[in-house]
């Protein structure tokens, strides 16, 4: 820990350094005389096409955007070397990750961001959130990556932070294949890897029914109405006339317990490398000289282990009261796509594109863990074993349509159209730029977890070093949980769109736009549980040893051992959701002598949501699977129903740049509850094991957007940025810590009173060629960073169970971002090395409640290194080294340490064939 200390204080001082660079040295460099500046052109068109001339043609997209944009492509993922779309963003300015998978945008929660893909809604694999997961996305399908950070009528209005836009891979103008195989090493993972006994088709993520739940159980539960206790199946077998011991109902009771499957012994395989195996083909025909067909296939297959060791420590006792949880995990993440695209003339495209993504965690654990009921200096603790199997897989496909009334067009309809036909001289009044977009999407998002077993144990341990001595599974009938889960979300989404171009006389261009859109998701989640266990074992000797023996068939039918299979607690996890949305919206978009242009949108939005608790077990009228109390149902719906107002305007010249443009944007927008939020029911959280509790009446964050962008381009393909932003949320969705036993943790939902932001972001690209000490090593370097500076407050409110700090930082939001990447592109193009480096400032974690304190996230400094070897033209060799530095994730309370985890070192080596 001293050593992880002394890394960190030198980091500090590289971000300080990281800084001043961004702030005082680069704007320095673009005051070089013009002729300096056009030798630095005349280089960087050799040594750094590999990156820019991909990079340039977003950078055009984004100055033709009538609202602030940021783009990263594929070209530069592949540089840095990210892996999924959730490492990638976290490259962007004013964003930051958060639980490698939730994307925080200009210091806003993950509910205040938008996740599309190809423009389009998709649902959420999540458990509870309607929120997009983005680990789930592997970079090899992205063309490139869209951040929307100011709203505009025709995007959705649920707009806070941004809109993330996944724009994937789309058809290639040649034919093209190519191979990938990578091979990599992670120094956080141990020589040898905790597992279980699982299924034959577990190399494909996928469970071949092992873990299932039994349909002999499913039956029981449906027969004996979901309760499978001997007094119930000795009560309603007696009651339908089947005579009946209590002694014969046990035996059945336990006999149902024989159908699941209980090879729990955790046992330890040894180590080999992660490999990650990628393939693609693709062709673009011509039939004729009007029709143009295309097509691009995909696939991926990736498997490796990754094992972490964690550290939570109780804040007032943390050498007594802690617990260490190990976990190995054996990642499997599969994907197939396919797209195909028709094109008739210039004039209309027709695009298709499937997609199935499967990331499969299987996980072991083992947490042992000391609190007041039991201190580390008694010696004696607690264990819990844990396995889970989760398969989340998102099935997409859409198809989308884009129509000019182009010159091709004209022809065409004046070839087949007959003269009589009033139509055809009314073509001749619209401008050939008349756009029509079309879309729809339809998708489903499954997550799968089959068989989630828990199993508790009593611990003996050292009192000095804490450890385990031995371990007996408690005496308890519920010493064992089985946890089956299962969800469905589907969303469908389709919209129109068109766009007519109108001129003045030379210098004025008016752009009438306008659309309509609507997005209908469903949401189904079924979960049940059953506990497995005895109070009284035969001998105490039967609940020492591997998990498999003692649960095993021997024990488990012995009378003696007083086995028993039962439903646990109130099984109210299961919850049915839906939600609609109609939008209709207008545009104006007027450029004057292409030097002001101003944009005003307004968007009507209806939307309308149900989220209902639903008892799996009901089968009566007193206990209803489904509320039919009339309170019940009306606070499980919610509506509104509003319009939504954008501004922006935008001054283009050429100060100090050959492009210099200054944006100002106003937007008026809306974060509305999420799936159960608007319930009053309580449920376990299954990501952070805390109980959550919704509020019947929650209304929508209301939240006042005004942004000035500052954009210099140079022709060297350098440039500059400089962005204000302020956000006003008024009654922002917060979760507040709320009263618990002592060994759990409860938030609720509730309105704040008030929320606001306001932040700074610089960003930079520049060729080092100016440094005339590096010589001509500096025309094969260039440097992109971007520096976020921003502050976040909100206030509690009447509503927040006594915060110890009612006026407080939002949750997850830094006070600075810091990215900054060098790269190399050798003279011959066949060497190119990229150095990235990424930290966020100290951010909240939990905020406390009655006097205790808040905890916070420790900023922790990423430096990521790639170096690309290209052989041939058609062979890459790559090399990615992640954490260089070792980082440790960290969260602390006042100065004491609460939370540690290491996530180690990983190095990967890839060979890619492209033709």
């Amino acid at each position: 820990m001293k050593e992880s200390r002394t890394i960190q204080h030198h980091a500090k001082g590289l971000t300080a350094a990281v800084a001043a660079g961004l702030m005082i040295a680069v704007p320095l460099a673009w005051q070089l005389p013009a002729q300096a500046q056009m030798n630095i052109v005349m280089e960087e068109i050799v040594v750094q096409a590999r990156l820019r001339s991909p990079a340039e043609q977003l950078v055009s997209e984004r100055m033709d955007d009538d609202v602030a944009m940021d783009y990263i492509g594929s070209e530069f993922i592949s540089r840095v070397g990210d892996s999924t779309v959730a490492a990638a963003l976290r490259r962007m300015s004013g964003l930051s990750l958060v639980n490698g998978k939730f994307v925080y945008v200009r210091g806003l929660g993950e509910r205040y961001s938008r996740t599309l893909l190809n423009g389009a809604v998709v649902p959420s694999p999540d458990l509870t959130r309607s929120v997009i997961p983005l680990d789930l996305f592997p970079t090899s399908i992205v063309d490139s990556l869209a951040v929307q950070k100011v709203y505009s009528a025709d995007m959705q209005a649920a707009f806070g932070g941004g809109a993330v836009n996944i724009r994937t891979k789309s058809i290639p103008n040649d034919f093209t294949y190519g191979l990938n195989l990578g091979l990599g090493k992670d120094t956080g993972n141990a020589s040898r890897h905790k597992t279980y006994a699982g299924g034959s088709d577990d190399q494909w993520g996928k469970d071949d029914g092992t873990r299932a739940l039994p349909a002999a159980v499913l039956n029981a539960l449906r027969e004996y109405q979901g309760n499978i206790e001997p007094q119930n199946i000795f009560a309603a077998r007696n009651g339908a006339g089947m005579a009946t011991t209590i002694v014969e109902a046990r035996r059945l009771n336990r006999e149902l317990g024989l159908a699941l499957n209980r090879n729990l012994t955790i046992q330890e395989v040894g180590d080999e490398p992660n490999y990650d195996l990628k393939g693609y083909i693709g062709n673009n025909h011509y039939l004729d000289e009007d029709w143009e067909l295309g097509y691009l296939a995909s696939a991926s297959y990736k498997r490796g282990w990754d094992d972490t060791e964690a550290v939570s420590r109780n804040f007032s006792f943390p050498d007594e009261r802690f617990e260490v949880a190990r976990e190995s995990t054996r990642k499997t993440d599969l994907h197939a796509n396919i797209n195909l695209g028709v094109r008739y003339t210039n004039d209309h495209l027709v695009e298709t594109m499937s997609l199935y993504l499967r990331n499969t965690d299987d996980e072991t654990a083992i947490r042992d863990f000391f609190n007041e009921n039991a201190e580390r200096s008694e010696g004696r603790g607690f264990r819990e074993y844990r396995i889970k199997f989760e398969q989340r897989s998102l099935t997409v496909n859409q198809i989308k349509g884009e129509h000019y009334l182009g010159a091709d067009t004209r022809d065409k309809l004046n070839e087949w159209l007959p003269d009589w036909l009033p139509l055809k001289r009314l073509w001749e009044y619209l401008p050939e730029d008349s756009l029509v977009n079309w879309k729809y999407s339809a998708a489903r998002a499954i997550t799968r977890i089959p068989n989630e077993v828990s199993v508790r144990a009593a611990i003996k341990t050292d009192p000095g070093t804490a450890a385990v001595l031995s371990s007996t599974v408690t005496q308890d009938t519920r010493s064992a949980l089985f946890r089956f889960t299962d969800l469905e979300d589907r969303v469908e989404n389709a919209g129109l769109t068109w766009v007519l171009p109108l001129t003045f006389g030379a210098f004025s261009l008016l752009e009438v736009s306008g659309g309509y859109e609507w997005d209908r998701k469903w949401r189904v989640y079924a979960q049940q549980q059953l506990s497995l266990g005895t109070n009284n074992p035969a001998t105490e000797g039967l609940l020492t040893g591997e998990l498999g023996q003692v649960y095993s068939d021997t024990n488990l039918m012995n009378d003696a051992n007083n086995f028993e299979l039962g439903v646990p607690g109130a099984n109210n996890q299961s919850y049915l959701a839906a939600t609609t949305t109609d939008a209709a919206f207008g545009k104006l978009d007027w450029t004057w002598d292409d030097t002001w242009r101003l944009t005003a949108g307004l968007r009507w939005e209806d939307y309308g949501q149900v989220a209902l608790d639903w008892n799996i077990n009901g089968y009566s009228a007193t206990q209803p699977q489904v509320a039919t109390d009339a309170d019940t149902l009306r606070d499980a719906v919610f509506k509104d129903d509003q319009l939504y107002p954008s501004l922006a305007l935008t001054w283009m010249t050429e100060w100090w740049a050959e492009v210099f443009q200054l944006r100002l944007g106003y937007s008026e927008t809306v974060v509305r509850p999420d799936l159960r939020e608007i319930t009053d029911s309580g449920y376990i959280d299954p990501i952070t094991g805390a109980i959550v509790v919704g509020k019947p009446g929650a209304t929508p964050a209301a939240i006042r957007n005004i942004d000035t962008r500052a954009e210099w381009f140079f022709n060297s393909g350098d440039n500059l940025t400089l962005s204000l932003y302020h956000k006003d949320i008024k009654d922002p969705i917060e979760f507040f810590e709320a009263a618990a036993s002592d060994t759990n943790t409860a938030r609720e939902i509730i309105n704040a009173e008030q929320g606001e932001i306001i932040g700074l972001e610089v960003e930079v690209l520049k060729s080092l060629g100016f440094l005339e000490f590096m010589g001509d090593w500096g025309e094969a370097l260039f440097m992109q960073g971007n520096l976020t500076l921003q502050e976040t407050e909100i206030t509690a409110g009447s509503e927040a169970d006594a915060p110890t700090n009612p006026v407080r930082p939002m949750t997850g939001a830094s006070e600075h971002v810091v990215n900054l990447i060098i790269g190399f592109d050798s003279f011959n193009a066949e060497h190119a090395a990229t150095l990235s480096y990424n930290v966020f400032g100290e951010r909240l974690y939990t905020a406390g409640r009655n006097g205790a304190p808040d905890s916070y996230e420790q900023p922790f400094h990423s430096l990521d290194f790639t170096y690309t070897w290209y052989p041939t033209d058609f062979i890459t060799v790559k090399f990615r080294m992640r954490n260089l530095l070792d980082e440790v994730i960290q969260i602390e309370r006042e100065g004491v340490e609460v939370f540690a985890e290491a996530p180690g070192q990983q190095f990967v080596l890839d060979f890619q064939w492209d033709y």
